[in-house]
């Protein structure tokens, strides 16, 4: 029963059915924000699956004791944020959840694996390049000289979340497509024998193109996550250089900020 100052609780789907509401009248915190919060702590830790149904305002508004517009109001936010759509003659469905990746030297194949995710590896392209001035610079080679260049699209729950491209010198380990599309890079470097020990990284934001957003399952111009990552091994050596794009309506960095004594 959801705890809602005395009013039963009746789900309309499995997946409602097991998330455990409570909805305190007496807080100062908005109903519709407690709401939102509860729905959204159930899909990212799978409560509530993709697919779903949490069925229309009017019954969820019934079976939570809540007003309409308190119910709706939660619902939109969680549309807003990708994370629920509604379907003409179907209702309210969970679409994914957000993939929320903390802010440390960790490959986003074993980020998506811990979070549940069940992360897919597409590879685009596995081959031999010269190195660009800005790739030979990163990864403190001679311009020209021979790097290998992946390209990956990455997917949960068969929805892509992001294009990875990534170069590394050249003979560091052999990295076959078959086994890139079973695993992580980050793991085999380190079945290589390859210690990560630190990494340069810049985040930043922009507008997908045409192209991306067709790769990703995007609207042209929608918001997307950058980042550029160069890896060190615990020599000093650069092993990686990477720039990554993520669709910001499923994915997220998360940060810790500690005050400077």
């Amino acid at each position: 029963m959801a705890r809602t100052g005395g009013a039963a609780r009746a789900v309309p789907s499995p997946g409602l059915d097991a998330v455990d509401f409570a909805l305190d009248r007496g807080s100062p915190v908005p109903l519709y924000y407690q709401l939102a919060q509860q729905l959204e702590a159930a899909i990212e830790h799978g409560v509530l699956a993709p697919g779903n149904l949490l069925g229309n305002e009017i019954d969820l508004s019934i079976r939570l004791g809540l007003s309409r517009p308190t119910v709706r109001q939660a619902i939109q936010s969680l549309v807003d944020k990708g994370l629920l759509v509604r379907r003409r003659g179907v209702g309210t469905q969970v679409v994914h959840s957000q993939v929320k990746r903390p802010l440390e030297l960790s490959s986003l194949y074993d980020d998506l694996e811990t979070a549940g995710q069940g992360p897919t590896t597409e590879v685009l392209r596995n081959e031999r390049m010269a190195a660009t001035a800005d790739v030979a610079a990163a990864l403190g080679l001679a311009e020209g000289a021979e790097v290998v260049v992946l390209e990956r699209l990455r997917r949960t729950h068969s929805q892509p979340v992001a294009f990875l491209c990534n170069h590394l010198p050249a003979g560091l380990l052999d990295l076959d497509t078959p086994r890139l599309e079973s695993t992580g890079l980050y793991r085999l470097l380190r079945s290589a024998g390859i210690t990560l020990h630190s990494a340069r990284q810049t985040i930043g934001a922009r507008s997908a193109t045409p192209d991306e957003a067709a790769r990703l399952d995007e609207k042209e111009g929608a918001a997307l996550l950058t980042m550029q990552r160069t890896a060190y091994d615990d020599t000093g050596r650069p092993i990686e250089y990477g720039t990554h794009i993520y669709r910001a309506s499923r994915y997220a960095f998360d940060f810790r900020l500690l005050v400077r004594p």
